[in-house]
């Protein structure tokens, strides 16, 4: 099955998880497609079968706080940031519950943090204004840059380069072999609220597009290759605060551009004409800010305190 609009339109909650007594701040699928992991404000960190649909394991990080938990390469080891102690960042064996390494440099929380998609790279961006790079394999930072606020990083999908873009003024592309050297591309942001900041920057996997959410409730979808603003998505039911990560995702097919909101619905635009293809209720009880599409399967995922597993109803594409 392939998506297309009237598919979009039939995806539906076919589980919901209601594990967490706090609010999910992160989301990822292991790269088969076959395991999510969530982290969470409550200080766990849960794995879920995606095929059979059930939790799997849960386990805690208590004393150090878990954020922004990626998948590795390897498919029983993650990332994660910390919320509390310190701004380490954490290697995390998720069979035996025990850390493998830790990588200390950042002075201010991490708020960023991405693996590359090709090796065991990876790159994190701080408030204490700097963007590092590492590798798991050494507890050495790799390379560090400087930057003028708060940053948001991202890897493209063959993992040569990243962008690093700063408050909501501009994005820089850097190759990874020499980004001691500058970037080699710099898109000024036209974006049109002035103090607003870029929540986080991810590319489509066609390397041809990029999507940065921003703390003003919109989600900019940009070309990756000049820079130019190709539309905005709105109407994301904002509230009187701003989400401090509000996150969107592209379809593995980056014919789609998905996104949370604060009514709890999923927000999903055509990535070519720019028009909202569905509004979708998720019948989360909070406002749902975690998306994440598989990389492999016809299934996506939300979260608030809760966790949805959304799949397409058959007997509506059928219609």
């Amino acid at each position: 099955m392939k998506l297309t609009d009237s598919v979009i339109r039939a995806f539906k909650p076919a589980k919901i998880f209601r594990d967490n007594s706090d609010k999910i701040n992160h989301i990822d699928y292991s790269a088969s497609g076959d395991t999510l992991v969530t982290s969470s404000n409550d200080d766990s960190i849960v794995i879920y079968d995606c095929f059979d649909g059930k939790q799997k394991k849960t386990s805690h990080s208590k004393k150090y706080g878990v954020a922004f938990i990626q998948f590795t390469h390897a498919p029983h080891s993650v990332i994660h940031t910390s919320t509390k102690v310190d701004d380490t960042i954490r290697y995390l064996s998720l069979h035996d519950n025990k850390y493998l390494r830790y990588f200390s440099g950042h002075t201010k929380s991490v708020v960023a943090l991405n693996m590359s998609p090709v090796d065991d790279s990876f790159i994190s961006g701080s408030l204490d204004r700097t963007i590092r790079l590492w590798d798991l394999r050494s507890n050495s930072c790799q390379g560090i840059m400087h930057v003028s606020g708060r940053p948001v990083t991202s890897f493209d999908p063959e993992g040569l380069i990243f962008a690093a873009g700063v408050d909501s003024e501009v994005i820089r592309l850097y190759d990874i072999r020499t980004f001691d050297k500058g970037p080699f591309a710099t898109f000024n942001l036209p974006l049109a609220d002035a103090g607003i900041e870029l929540t986080a920057i991810k590319f489509s996997n066609d390397g041809k597009k990029f999507i940065v959410p921003t703390t003003n409730g919109s989600v900019y979808l940009l070309d990756a290759f000049q820079g130019n603003l190709l539309h905005t998505f709105s109407g994301l039911s904002q509230g009187s605060t701003a989400p401090t990560f509000l996150e969107a995702s592209f379809s593995p097919d980056s014919q789609y551009v998905l996104s949370g909101s604060f009514d709890g619905k999923v927000h999903i635009w055509s990535t070519d004409s720019g028009k909202r293809i569905a509004l979708l209720d998720g019948m989360h009880p909070g406002p749902c800010l975690r998306i994440r599409f598989n990389p492999k399967y016809m299934m996506f995922s939300t979260g608030c305190s809760n966790l949805a597993f959304w799949i397409p109803d058959l007997s509506e594409v059928e219609k």
